[in-house]
């Protein structure tokens, strides 16, 4: 089988996008800055911001797949009035545009990027990196694939969660159809090794919600009684912040039963 990178797969996508490689019968080596004990995989350390370690991960590799990026509203969880303003570009700009030079040295095959759904309306300083590093992809000499992605039901838990602390949550009506990184991971392995090039089907969830109810969906499974403020925002404000409605593929699995699942995991680790 043919030698897979994956770049950001330490992260909750990438973990699933491994499993699933794995899980298919290909070797699979992961670029990160600091190795796990995994032993199913072969390990290249390197730090994607800075370029270290690589040209050698790239040895005999037939397949790219780009799943890191930095996302400091991701990373903490939460909006701080900094992410209006800025938002690193080292790993999703600079870092895509040295991966995809040295894997033109390296004659890579197939270079798989993942993006985001709705990149040309964002007005986020972090959507508007996104979108950069994806014309670097598009713009590329290389065989390359694009897929884009709703946002992932572990950020929207992340982000509710960070309003327990409030007494009344104000929430806004947006429709969107956020998605579990288990369904992107089974998609993105089709897409890699399918034949196809170029811009794919976008993939969300299978249910298009308003963001009031995904909240209230969300304290039913956690037992939260807080009251809900819907706030009407505009459609241009919304598609701004990435509040869209993806077209495409859908997955499987629904917010409610991923709740579902992390209340069953956390019954059973207490």
């Amino acid at each position: 089988m043919a030698l897979v990178l994956v770049t950001g797969g330490t992260g909750h996508l990438g973990r699933d996008l491994v499993d699933r490689l794995v899980r298919a019968g290909h070797r699979v080596r992961v670029f990160a800055r600091s190795p796990q004990s995994r032993s199913d995989i072969q390990w290249a350390t390197g730090d994607l911001a800075t370029g270290e370690g690589l040209r050698p991960a790239l040895h005999g590799v037939d397949t790219v797949i780009n799943a890191a990026t930095f996302s400091p509203i991701a990373r903490r969880g939460g909006v701080r009035p900094i992410d209006f303003f800025k938002s690193p570009s080292a790993v999703d700009v600079e870092g895509t545009g040295r991966l995809l030079a040295l894997c033109g040295d390296a004659s890579i095959r197939h270079f798989l990027h993942v993006s985001i759904v709705g990149l040309d309306d964002a007005s986020l300083p972090y959507g508007r990196v996104k979108l950069a590093g994806e014309r670097l992809v598009r713009s590329s000499a290389l065989p390359w694939s694009v897929v884009r992605a709703m946002p992932f039901y572990y950020l929207l838990e992340s982000m509710l969660a960070g309003l327990s602390w409030l007494t009344l949550w104000p929430v806004p009506t947006t429709v969107f159809n956020p998605v579990d990184t288990s369904d992107v991971a089974d998609y993105l392995v089709r897409c890699a090794f399918d034949g196809q090039r170029g811009a794919r089907a976008e993939i969300g969830g299978p249910d298009d919600l308003g963001c009031d109810t995904l909240a209230r969906q969300y304290q039913a499974a956690r037992g939260i009684r807080r009251p809900i403020l819907p706030m009407r925002v505009s459609e241009r404000t919304a598609r701004g912040m990435g509040f869209v409605v993806s077209s495409g593929v859908r997955g499987t699995l629904s917010w409610s039963d991923w709740l579902q699942r992390r209340s069953s995991a956390f019954q059973i680790a207490a």
